[in-house]
């Protein structure tokens, strides 16, 4: 078993806590669903927030979701002209036998604009 890191992003269309608890829980299962994995594989996830999001902690969303044993944390990326607004971004560090080529990095919706070489 390895450790891996998997990538994921989704642009919120508001700023609106319960939008956000839905999209990045959406997220968040994704990921999961993709790669195989249950919450017992979750090692940490870090979430970024763009800095137009303000209505509360994307965590809050995993926690939500019944992944209450991992830990987490929230952070604020960098503010660049030009940047996508309304973007919740994910790093998740899991324990998986999959090789680091069969990885499914999920962008869902506008977000797969945001890196097009590893969206699935």
């Amino acid at each position: 078993m390895a450790v891996r890191a998997v990538r994921g992003a989704v642009q919120l269309e508001r700023d609106e806590a319960g939008h956000m608890d839905e999209q990045v829980g959406a997220l968040l299962t994704e990921v999961l669903e993709r790669n195989g994995l249950t919450p017992d594989d979750l090692i940490s996830i870090w979430f970024t927030a763009t800095p137009d999001l303000h209505s509360d902690f994307p965590a809050a969303a995993a926690r939500g979701l019944g992944i209450t044993d991992v830990p987490l944390i929230c952070a604020q990326e960098l503010d660049i002209a030009g940047a996508m607004p309304r973007v919740v971004r994910i790093l998740a560090h899991v324990e998986t036998y999959l090789d680091r080529s069969e990885i499914a990095h999920v962008y869902l919706g506008s977000a797969a604009a945001l890196r097009k070489d590893i969206a699935q």
